[in-house]
């Protein structure tokens, strides 16, 4: 079985999973153009400016049994090889403009949020997780140390770190 990501500057990387751990990196010149428009097709359906597979298909120009047959093997390279997934718990006070404050510094620090839950405050604090996937190469450590200097966080910590 292989997997095939193709990237935004035309590469390819081939997983092979029958032998676990070897990767090939193709040029995305050189495979049928019908990958590029599958992962194109899954783009449209996930940014919902396509409906359906029918529709996405036939507004990149394949047919809808070859975007079935690849689309559970063809991913964005991007989609694979973005950072890791960063969990935090933090106690903030409980007094407007924290939680913005906080969201706004990782905003800064080009962590993209993808979620936030808050708890109802009590007694002038209140419990908020944060899930963000981090950039390659960044600093969680400085990411923490960012927003603990920030006026009405009383305590962060990290939960879990997933690649």
């Amino acid at each position: 079985m292989l997997y095939l990501f193709i990237s935004k500057n035309i590469c390819a990387w081939v997983v092979d999973i029958k032998l676990e751990n070897d990767m090939l990196l193709v040029k995305a010149d050189v495979l049928p153009e019908v990958f590029e428009k599958v992962v194109e097709a899954k783009r449209l359906i996930a940014q919902k400016k396509a409906k359906s597979a029918t529709e996405a298909a036939k507004m990149c120009g394949i047919s809808r049994s070859a975007f079935y047959k690849y689309r559970d093997f063809v991913f964005a390279y991007k989609e694979r090889a973005q950072g890791n997934v960063v969990n935090l718990s933090a106690v903030l006070e409980d007094k407007a403009g924290v939680l913005s404050d906080f969201i706004s510094t990782l905003h800064s620090m080009k962590a993209n949020i993808l979620t936030i839950n808050q708890g109802m405050p009590s007694g002038g604090v209140a419990q908020v997780t944060v899930s963000y996937r981090e950039e390659k190469g960044s600093d969680v450590s400085a990411v923490l140390k960012k927003l603990l200097s920030i006026d009405g966080v009383i305590t962060l910590e990290q939960v879990l770190g997933e690649v």
